[in-house]
């Protein structure tokens, strides 16, 4: 090839161009939805050969792909990758749009719907849309009730990628992230993002009713119950029910 830039494949479905013949081909079946590479263990397909083989992994629970700051341990060399992220802070995807940045792709896909509003992955089975293939990709788990995804520990299985790798931290006890205002750590984002909200004092949730604000939005819920009279909790030994469990637990 004379000029090192050079893309001469084009797709005729979308305009993307490659520097290989084969490099197309592996893009066209993301049109043709063609998956070639077959689990011989389940009904697992994949479309490339490299996503078989990180499948294949959760079979035999192999994981050669260890973090050298705290022990985790992975699979697939990209999750790696990302993991690393969580401890070095790095975030190498930036919106052009604003001063958002992010450790991951599909983190910066999701931001920039918010920016675009375009949805364009549709189901073929419901009217739902989505800003990104990969939320389509678990919307539509949810028709199939297919979970290709096991973890090799105690054979969880899910639908969702991202979740086994959550569910893994409660075999390995990774807390990848950290509190830099005090020695917290958590397995997850969103129950890092509400410990962060204590230090800052922040209660984004408000009571329509009363005003009242909160840091989490299950306390908010809980708090509705005293304007609603809700009481879900029911002691099966007589009458008694409760507006949260731990009065139900006292009373029993």
């Amino acid at each position: 090839m004379d000029n090192a830039g050079e893309k001469p494949y084009m797709c005729g479905e979308c305009g993307y161009r490659a520097a290989y013949k084969s490099a197309l081909s592996l893009h066209m079946r993301t049109h043709t939805g063609e998956k070639p590479h077959k689990c011989d263990q389940c009904d697992y397909s994949a479309s490339q050969k490299g996503t078989l083989d990180n499948h294949k992994a959760t079979h035999t629970g192999e994981k050669p792909y260890m973090c050298g700051e705290c022990g985790y341990r992975t699979g697939d060399r990209s999750n790696l990758s990302r993991h690393m992220r969580a401890h070095t802070g790095e975030k190498p995807y930036k919106c052009d749009q604003c001063d958002y940045s992010a450790a991951q792709k599909f983190h910066l896909d999701r931001h920039l719907a918010k920016h675009t509003g375009e949805k364009p992955y549709k189901c073929d089975q419901c009217d739902y849309s989505s800003a990104r293939k990969y939320d389509l990709d678990q919307h539509l788990a949810k028709h199939t009730g297919e979970k290709p995804y096991m973890c090799g520990e105690c054979g969880y299985r899910t639908a969702v990628r991202f979740n086994l790798s959550k569910h893994l931290r409660t075999h390995t006890g990774e807390k990848p992230y950290k509190c830099d205002q005090c020695d917290y750590s958590a397995a997850e984002k969103s129950t890092f993002n509400k410990h962060l909200a204590m230090h800052a004092g922040e209660k984004p949730y408000m009571c329509g009713e009363c005003g009242y604000r909160v840091t989490q939005k299950s306390h908010l819920s809980m708090h509705m119950r005293t304007h609603t009279g809700e009481k879900p909790y029911k002691c099966d030994q007589c009458d008694y029910s409760a507006a949260h469990k731990s009065a139900l637990d006292q009373h029993l």
